[in-house]
């Protein structure tokens, strides 16, 4: 198939463009460099069937011949982009998802949308099914992002009812692994570049709220075998293995060697306490589940750190 992915210069976007790739497909990468970066996806420029084009898929989308699917992982995906570029998350939510489905309408190609467990808020109920409908605070800090999720689920079930797009949605989870940006705010790649450098390692709260960490090699086998199937409703993809943020970052400074601290701070607003999927539709559906664990992928993660530093 010739596969376009939208933030493929991101984290999650350039595995999957990897993947893709690996898998025989063509893939045209599209992405503004807002948050991806042209490293991610520098072993592939010169590779055969890829195409990279520095787009804002806010602005207008247009593909050149024939696309077989459209996967949409576009978007800054971190908390520190929640203040830093707020507008542009609700832009890319909204009008780069319009694009994108307009695109994959007038091309007659599948749909892919990239969501995430943002979509529950700060759950009351754990863990979160895809029937749960959340506990978000639309004006709060992060209702930048989570809103420009739902609204983007219900854009896509839209055009699916209406226009008989063959439509998909993904609900991630905490993802990680390398090609993360080291100060992006996300709690893994924060935790892994102040324990190699011996700082303390901060803690919002007294770090009892919990996430499920899934390596991003996981991730991507699940959205492939969602992308191959026929379900149009959300799915979860995530690890079901539960950890409090203390536990990681003991876990981190030790899989690290380092002599980092554990410092606290006050927490955030509307910080979620809990983050767990249920991934039984993913068994169902994909047959599916994460395999690999956090020690695994937290080495392998960090090996990447320590090779590329600051440049990753």
């Amino acid at each position: 198939m010739r596969v376009v992915v939208t933030g493929g210069a991101g984290f999650l976007g350039s595995h999957l463009c990897d993947r893709l790739l690996a898998d025989g497909h063509q893939v045209v990468a599209v992405d503004n460099l807002i948050t991806g970066r042209t490293v991610n996806i520098a072993h592939n420029l010169d590779r055969e069937g890829f195409t990279y084009l520095r787009r804002d898929v806010s602005e207008y989308l247009e593909i050149e011949g024939d696309v077989d699917f459209i996967m949409h992982f576009a978007s800054p995906a971190s908390p520190v982009d929640f203040e830093r570029v707020p507008i542009q998350i609700l832009k890319v939510g909204a009008l780069g998802t319009h694009n994108a489905l307009g695109l994959a309408k007038a091309k007659g190609a599948g749909f892919f949308l990239a969501s995430t467990s943002e979509v529950y808020g700060d759950p009351l109920v754990n863990p979160q099914p895809e029937s749960y409908w959340g506990n978000v605070n639309p004006i709060g800090i992060r209702g930048v992002y989570d809103e420009a999720k739902r609204f983007a689920e219900a854009l896509t079930m839209a055009y699916h009812r209406k226009h008989g797009v063959d439509t998909r949605i993904v609900r991630i989870f905490n993802t990680y692994g390398p090609r993360m940006r080291p100060a992006d705010g996300r709690v893994a790649p924060s935790f892994i570049t102040k324990a190699l450098r011996g700082e303390p390692l901060t803690i919002f709260g007294e770090g009892r709220q919990t996430r499920s960490f899934c390596y991003c090699e996981d991730l991507v086998e699940g959205i492939v075998r969602l992308m191959h199937s026929g379900e149009h409703d959300p799915v979860n993809i995530g690890n079901e293995n539960e950890i409090t943020i203390l536990e990681l970052a003991r876990t981190v400074i030790r899989l690290c060697d380092s002599d980092s601290e554990v410092v606290f701070r006050p927490l955030p607003q509307d910080d979620p306490q809990l983050r767990r999927p249920d991934t039984t539709r993913a068994r169902e559906i994909l047959d599916w589940e994460a395999g690999i664990s956090l020690e695994e992928g937290m080495k392998k993660t960090i090996a990447y750190f320590k090779t590329h530093g600051a440049e990753s």
